[in-house]
């Protein structure tokens, strides 16, 4: 049985495979943020997603609930992705999976985007092969998580894209959009700036108008000046004011220090967690070697000059790169486009057999992500048990850990605590701070309270009064 002419024309179409993606992603996609896997990152953007709700909507303010009696007001990433939510809640009303369908829909686009950049520079072959490797890597499971990573990237690579076309055109308002994507890719998570380093080789590129090339770089400029006044500036401000940063950037050396014990952890990132497939990751070792024999000295320039400015963010990173996988996420559509350039060298149909294989690789180890534990749902309890036992504005202490998941879905601010902190004095402590309920998590830690007035006892919580 031989395919029609039209379908052959929608199976080479990348925008088929980009909805087909994005379908198969809508599995589970109004999950809480309880998958075993980042949950506490996707709990902290909605925790400051909800603040801007119920809060104070200053999007110059991100607040969180696990500070005590503090404000709760963080020194993070600009909370753009965290505001869109705010923006939906503002019509729908809050719910926990608005970040999962804003992220997904924008690094789909950003997925057309990177296929169109890829088409232009390199061609349509290299780009197909990219684009379905990409959609089958880590960007599989983290586009439709609560996380702005692919959501910032899927930005930068759409705002190089109307670079590339200003760079030909000369359509000014193609150079605004640039501007825009890719100062909102950054603001949202600052390592994908790395994708900008290319634009150093213009100077090389007689073939570009002169005038052209200083648009570029000063709108760059501009763009990496606004990103360097939110965190250089109002970040410091922030940590300096309220005292509670999100992040801790590492000295070189202190970075390399962290990282050397950790070397196969981080060797990990880019043999398995980036392509998510050893299939994909062959045939990025093979478009390695092609690119390096070829005389493409700008694309090869230009991935080096990635990669260089990339590594400088793992080494600032220190030992948080190696131990979290999602921070690979800005260079994956390089590891996708240097895939694609070595399958491209392959016959057709061996081609199609090998995306195949790197599709159903990729969607096989990621596929649990989209699954909530019957385990897990008991946290989805801790509203009703607040809402019953206790106040508003009562602040709460709950033995959940670093992790604000469960302080999160108690929807209650308050403290965080390790089991291990959990004694009369220590809590005493909290109560002269202002905190009035103390939430034992008996599956984490079920021991004996004798210290205070138990108010209620569940399968999973006792909850105390302080007194």
């Amino acid at each position: 049985m031989t395919l029609g002419t039209g379908t052959r024309k929608i199976i080479k179409d990348i925008r088929f495979w980009i909805l087909l993606f994005f379908l198969l992603r809508l599995i589970g996609i109004e999950n809480p943020p309880l998958e075993i896997s980042h949950n506490w990152r996707q709990s902290l953007t909605n925790m400051i997603a909800r603040n801007f709700v119920e809060t104070d909507a200053n999007i110059l303010y991100p607040r969180i609930d696990m500070a005590g009696n503090a404000s709760g007001i963080i020194g993070s990433e600009f909370p753009f992705f965290n505001y869109l939510i705010y923006l939906l809640s503002l019509a729908f009303g809050f719910d926990h999976w608005y970040g999962r369908l804003i992220n997904l829909i924008v690094s789909s686009f950003g997925i057309y985007f990177f296929y169109r950049l890829v088409e232009k520079l390199c061609n349509a072959r290299i780009a197909f092969n990219a684009a379905i490797v990409l959609l089958a890597s880590i960007w599989f499971a983290f586009s439709r998580k609560v996380m702005p990573d692919t959501f910032s990237v899927s930005f930068v690579i759409i705002g190089l894209f109307y670079c590339y076309d200003y760079l030909i055109s000369g359509s000014k308002w193609k150079l605004l959009l640039y501007f825009c994507f890719a100062s909102l890719g950054m603001l949202c998570k600052i390592p994908a700036l790395c994708l900008l380093s290319p634009l150093a080789i213009l100077l090389f590129i007689d073939t570009i108008d002169q005038r052209r090339k200083i648009h570029v770089y000063l709108i760059s400029l501009i763009s990496i000046i606004t990103v360097s006044l939110w965190y250089f500036y109002w970040v410091p401000h922030l940590l300096a004011t309220y005292n509670y940063p999100l992040y801790f950037p590492k000295g070189i050396m202190e970075g390399i220090k962290e990282i050397l014990p950790l070397l196969p952890q981080l060797f990990e990132k880019f043999y398995f967690s980036s392509l998510s497939s050893y299939v994909a990751f062959a045939f990025f070792i093979v478009g390695i070697v092609l690119l390096i024999r070829s005389k493409d000295k700008q694309l090869k320039f230009g991935i080096g000059l990635i990669t260089l400015v990339f590594l400088i963010f793992v080494i600032k990173t220190g030992s948080i790169f190696p131990l979290h996988n999602y921070y690979i996420i800005p260079f994956t559509p390089v590891m996708a486009l240097i895939a694609g350039y070595g399958i491209e060298k392959f016959s057709l149909k061996y081609q199609y057999l090998i995306i195949i294989l790197i599709s159903f690789e990729g969607i096989a180890n990621q596929q649990h992500d989209f699954f909530i534990k019957d385990s897990e749902k008991y946290k989805l309890s801790l509203e009703v048990i607040a809402d019953t036992y206790i106040g508003k504005n009562k602040l709460v202490v709950i033995n959940g850990g670093q992790s604000p998941q469960q302080i999160y879905f108690l929807h209650r601010k308050g403290w965080t605590v390790e089991s291990d902190f959990i004694n009369k004095e220590n809590l005493d402590s909290l109560k002269t701070l202002g905190a009035s309920f103390f939430i034992l998590n008996k599956k984490v830690f079920d021991t004996n309270i004798e210290y205070y007035s138990l108010l209620a006892s569940t399968e999973s919580f006792n909850i105390y009064k302080i007194e």
